[in-house]
């Protein structure tokens, strides 16, 4: 069985109206990156991080997965499909795809700073400084801040290594780690970058395919099914 690895990034959640850190002008919803996204920031601001998070929580609650997500997960009939996200949000979980690895992190769960393995998944969408862990200090968001390391970069590497087509879908390839696991891909592998926006890369060996995601990543998985002779049943065929 073949194996498919797809890495996501802020593009494929955008139809489900999660805003790109490009399309807010610099922004994330009126918010300074360098204000919300170190440890320096929660050390300093802690409310004005907590405050950005749960606003960020809030929106990804009541959203849900958009057709690319869905999409995607028809592959995971046929293949071996691992999903690299550089999302927060949980919109593939619940589209049903079932093999993802967050590299930035979760945005429903938080975690202790004393002790990394502390995480708990929250039940709503609001953290609180009362949400403390067992040393009884307060949680913070399941994010990858700048700076910190990138824990899951290594498993994801792996998976690259095995991968016998590979597809970017939503972003620019510009955020490392994240970007250069296209360099740990076989030469052999089958290479899709799906993205509205120009991507400044060399793009020798990629096919390109210049739309949202919910069109472009239909027009790739049809493309997979056909070239492997999987023929779905369609619901007039029942």
């Amino acid at each position: 069985m073949k194996n498919i690895v797809i890495l996501t990034g802020a593009g494929i959640s955008q139809e489900s109206g999660i805003k790109t850190f490009r399309d807010s002008d610099g922004l994330w919803e009126n918010y300074k990156i360098e204000d919300v996204a170190n440890f320096n920031s929660w050390q300093k601001n802690p409310d004005l991080v907590r405050d950005f998070y749960n606003q960020r929580r809030k929106q990804i609650f009541e959203s849900k997965p958009n057709q690319a997500h869905i999409e995607l997960q028809r592959l995971e009939k046929y293949f071996n499909v691992s999903i690299i996200t550089q999302n927060i949000d949980d919109f593939h979980e619940r589209a049903g795809s079932k093999n993802v690895i967050h590299l930035h992190g979760e945005i429903k769960k938080v975690r202790s700073v004393r002790n990394p393995d502390f995480i708990k998944e929250l039940n709503g969408w609001e953290l609180t400084k009362n949400d403390k862990d067992e040393f009884g200090e307060a949680l913070r968001p399941h994010i990858v801040w700048f700076g910190e390391a990138v824990p899951m970069i290594d498993p994801s590497i792996d998976i690259c290594q095995k991968a016998d087509i590979f597809i970017v879908i939503g972003t620019s390839l510009a955020v490392y780690p994240a970007a250069g696991l296209i360099n740990y891909t076989p030469s052999n592998t089958k290479k899709y970058l799906i993205d509205l926006n120009e991507v400044n890369k060399n793009m020798n060996g990629i096919i390109f395919i210049k739309e949202k995601a919910s069109i472009g990543v239909k027009r790739v998985v049809d493309e997979i099914l056909e070239e492997n002779q999987i023929f779905e049943k369609s619901n007039n065929d029942e």
